[in-house]
């Protein structure tokens, strides 16, 4: 199979995810800065990879110099070098409290005028700045703390820190330098988190300096809790994704008998009164069940043992489920 086709059809199906995530609950969640940041990342994942600006340029059909143009036009404001655009347009209104439309096109004349309107409008849509008036009349103040816990609310905030549960239980110890790599957000949002989770005992913070490390032994959001769905759905898909991107960095690119890292996907065609319906439809919450079950006696066993870091296996499973009725089905293939 030709991997730019494979790599089109997980586009594509991460395109769906992105759009139903944006709409889910009525939300109308802003995207602006979400191409930019595909780009961004997907750059820094091949120079991981041991690839050259030559070849990244190549493989995204750009010649060099629009290249390294796109990448320092998103990498930092031309007017305040060394912070993003979008940093700088924030610090810059904060810093003033109110501030003309006109302002901040006249102070960030260096940037791409377009771009530098396009994150005043991200920055309003997010809540981080209020707008008064119209055009070019348009005044902006930024949100104080405080509004930014009356624009989130308690479920908002509780959300978010179950996100940065996650990521520090999956990665534990982690830096908070790579945790901010991990999940990016607002160095404000991501204190409140942390103190938050430290305050309720699900995290553990070592070595209190400037990049202090954090760990959790585990994460547990309960089985219909109202917030916390986007750490639970973050959580679900990094790991299937790690799965995935272990097996590949091994160079294995098929299944294995007796393989302890991989995935495997079945179907099964019932029809209500058939004899094994409900044993299907009910697969997934036995299949939890048994997962509680192994956990709970795992957690027993390691209260009272320990092992050295360089022993410890860390086994990451995952499990999903679909229930698709009748011509529901046709419409699932083209997504």
């Amino acid at each position: 199979m030709n991997v730019n086709v494979l790599i089109d059809a997980i586009v594509r199906q991460t395109t769906v995810l992105i759009a139903q995530l944006a709409t889910s609950a009525g939300a109308r969640a802003p995207l602006s800065q979400t191409a930019n940041l595909v780009f961004m990342d997907l750059v820094a994942e091949l120079k991981n990879q041991g690839l050259t600006h030559n070849l990244i340029a190549d493989m995204f059909g750009l010649s060099l110099r629009t290249y390294h143009n796109k990448i320092q036009r998103l990498s930092e404001s031309t007017t305040q070098q060394g912070e993003s655009l979008w940093s700088a347009v924030l610090g810059f209104i904060q810093e003033r409290g109110t501030v003309a439309r006109g302002d901040v096109m006249v102070h960030f004349h260096r940037d791409d005028q377009t771009t530098v309107k396009s994150v005043l409008n991200d920055l309003v849509k997010t809540g981080m700045v209020f707008s008064k008036g119209s055009h070019e009349a348009v005044a902006y103040r930024a949100a104080s703390p405080a509004e930014y816990d009356l624009a989130g609310g308690t479920e908002q905030a509780q959300a978010l820190a179950n996100l940065i549960w996650i990521s520090i239980a999956r990665h534990s110890p982690i830096r908070r330098s790579e945790l901010v790599e991990l999940v990016p957000m607002q160095s404000e949002q991501l204190d409140e988190a942390l103190t938050r989770l430290i305050g309720e005992r699900r995290i553990d913070i070592h070595h209190e300096d400037s990049d202090p490390v954090y760990s959790s032994p585990q994460c547990v959001i309960a089985v219909g809790a109202s917030a916390g769905w986007e750490a639970s759905i973050f959580d679900h898909y990094q790991a299937m994704v790690s799965a995935m991107c272990s097996k590949l960095r091994g160079g294995a690119t098929r299944s294995r008998e007796g393989e302890s890292t991989g995935g495997s996907t079945y179907g099964y065609d019932v029809w209500r009164g058939h004899p094994l319906h409900d044993e299907v439809v009910g697969f997934l919450e036995a299949t939890r069940q048994r997962a509680r079950e192994l956990r709970d006696r795992v957690d027993r066993h390691n209260e009272m043992a320990t092992c050295s870091d360089d022993e410890r296996r860390r086994v990451i499973f995952y499990v999903g489920q679909t229930v698709i009725d009748g011509d529901e089905s046709r419409g699932e293939e083209r997504a």
